[in-house]
Order: structure tokens, then sequence, then C-alpha cells
């Protein structure tokens, strides 16, 4: 009966949570978002930096799959490589829900919750910027608790770096917690020298 009890208290606590995070976008929310081209989008993008956030607890080294399922639906197939060398994974799905712009989803994640609490297992993934060649993305959700900086590789020079987060300090997101993981292009640089010099 205890166990039930603290599953109960556990389970409202965690849905009271959810729904505070999933609710409708306040009019707070950022507003200033790009139009995207969905096909352009598709591909293998890598984690540059995050906000600290509990499920990507360990993850050193991050990146994200999409693959269009039809026009408004996306595969979303997440891995990531852990500070003990382990690889973690979680695939999804993806929705377009803002059709005129296109860089408005929901993405669900194929897991035990999201079969046994369907209506509170959806999270809003927004698109705030795309470059024009689809090279650096920045995503999360409109209450600012979560932000990804993105590239098609693993590194990223500082000055690209730098301007993304002032981006996302003109968005009103907290940059100081930024978390970032992915390698400079000068780090990239000097562990090919190393390896060549092997």
């Amino acid at each position: 009966m205890r166990q039930l009890t603290i599953l109960a208290a556990f389970l409202g606590c965690f849905m009271g949570s959810a729904s505070a995070i999933h609710a409708e976008a306040s009019p707070s929310a950022p507003d200033r978002l790009p139009e995207v081209d969905l096909e352009r989008y598709m591909g293998r993008w890598y984690e540059i930096a995050r906000l600290p956030m509990w499920f990507q607890r360990g993850c050193v080294e991050s990146w994200a799959t999409y693959t269009l399922a039809d026009k408004d639906a996306v595969t979303v197939h997440n891995e990531c490589i852990t500070d003990r060398g382990k690889r973690k994974s979680a695939a999804g799905t993806a929705k377009v829900v803002d059709k005129v712009k296109g860089s408005r989803l929901e993405v669900v994640f194929d897991n035990w919750f999201s079969r046994l609490f369907p209506f509170l297992a959806k999270g809003k993934y927004w698109i705030f910027y795309i470059d024009p060649d689809y090279r650096h993305a920045m995503v999360g959700h409109p209450n600012r608790k979560y932000l990804w900086i993105l590239s098609r590789s693993p590194e990223m020079d500082d000055a690209t770096y730098s301007r993304l987060v002032g981006i996302a300090e003109e968005l009103r997101f907290d940059t100081k917690r930024l978390l970032r993981y992915g390698r400079t292009k000068e780090d990239a640089s000097q562990a090919g020298s190393g390896a060549h010099n092997r």
C-alpha cells in the first residue's frame, strides 16, 4: 500500500510538472521563428551545446538523425555517448504543428511513459534559428528551459558559436548555463595533426 501511495504521489507530481512544461506557449514565448524547409532540415545534426537537463545527464557526445516520414511527420533517432563510454539512444516521432512556417513541431518518444500517458508525453520542439545553408540550427522549447545548438558537423568555430549564443540571448535564454560539448575547429585540427604524427 505504501508503494502504491508513493507511486501515486510521484505520478501526480510528474503529471503536474509535465502539464506546466507542455502547456500552450504564453505570450512571452519567443515569436521570432524562421521558415523551415523540412526536407532540407532532414539528416544528421550534432549537438554543440545545450542547457542542462536530466534526460541527457552524462551525455558528452550527442547527435540526432531526422527522416521525413510524410509531408508533416518526421522520425527522430537520438543517440549519445556518455562520460562512461556507453551509448544511449531514443526513438520518436515529430509532427509539424505550424503548417505556415514549419518551425514548430511536437515530438513523442516511444517509451513506457508515452504509451501509458500519451496525452502528457508530447514535447514542443521549436526551431528558433536555421542558417541559409542549413549547416547550423538552434532548437528548444518555448518555455526556455530547453535549448540545443546544432551543427551538421561535430565541430563549430568560436565565431559561429558566439553568434548563435548572441541570438539565444536575444530570445532571452539563460546562455550562462549552456554546456558546450561539440569540438571547436581548432580542436579538430589538433586532433587530426596528432593522428597524423602518430
